[in-house]
């Protein structure tokens, strides 16, 4: 393919394991390739240089603009199996409602949120801790980016009932009261990735976040790390 033919693609991803990926598979994929990971990047002035074929959106909390949706084809892989799932900590919300596995829903990116009309769905495996998780569904992205490039598909309207999720907030990682060790176990990994509110207890004046969970022989074995909390005003 000459210089002349070649598209451009964006990646977006505001996490180092989007990076990654990006650096490893990727960018070695046909075109020109560019990775932003910060919202200061994402200005529609820049990719009207950059002038992409797709713009891909690995794991983007912030608003993108209606201008720069409307001005390119953008694309976002939803952890849910859409119209299911739409809104805000999928993993958090298919973990507590008891899902084992999910779909990755790519779709292109509308002003609604998650509800834009979709390419294909890949199947993704929720065990092991939330990094993991999301560091896999990364590289089933990457795969379904690769073949977003090589056969541009036409997406299609979602169907099916909606069911929204609800963003949850840094004090929804206290630990409750569960039923069972397994959902104690359950509720730490979910919340186990860098740049999450890890799960959390208080006691004492301490506030004591629990990681890298594991369960063994009835038991709940996690690393945990304890800080003294902040006085109240």
């Amino acid at each position: 393919m000459s210089d002349k033919t070649q598209q451009t693609y964006v990646v977006a991803g505001r996490q180092r394991w989007n990076r990654r990926v990006f650096d490893e598979t990727i960018r070695h994929y046909p075109g020109e390739w560019h990775f932003v990971g910060t919202p200061e990047e994402m200005t529609v002035e820049r990719m009207q240089r950059l002038r992409p074929r797709y713009i891909f959106f690995l794991h983007w909390s912030n608003i993108v603009s209606q201008e720069l949706l409307e001005a390119f084809e953008s694309v976002c892989f939803h952890m849910t199996d859409l119209p299911f799932g739409r809104g805000g900590s999928p993993l958090q919300n298919l973990i507590m409602r008891g899902h084992r596995r999910t779909q990755i829903t790519a779709l292109r990116m509308t002003s609604e949120l998650d509800a834009g009309p979709v390419y294909f769905k890949e199947t993704l495996c929720l065990a092991e801790s939330a990094e993991e998780i999301y560091i896999r569904a990364t590289q089933i992205s990457a795969g379904m980016i690769e073949r977003i490039i090589r056969d541009n598909p036409q997406p299609t309207l979602q169907s099916g009932a909606v069911v929204a999720f609800k963003r949850r907030k840094p004090s929804d990682s206290e630990i409750p009261e569960t039923a069972s060790l397994y959902e104690l176990y359950d509720f730490v990994r979910m919340l186990d990735a860098d740049g999450y509110p890890r799960a959390f207890l208080s006691h004492g004046g301490c506030r004591y976040e629990f990681g890298r969970a594991a369960l063994k022989d009835g038991r709940v074995i996690a690393d945990v790390t304890i800080t003294r909390e902040k006085e109240q005003a």
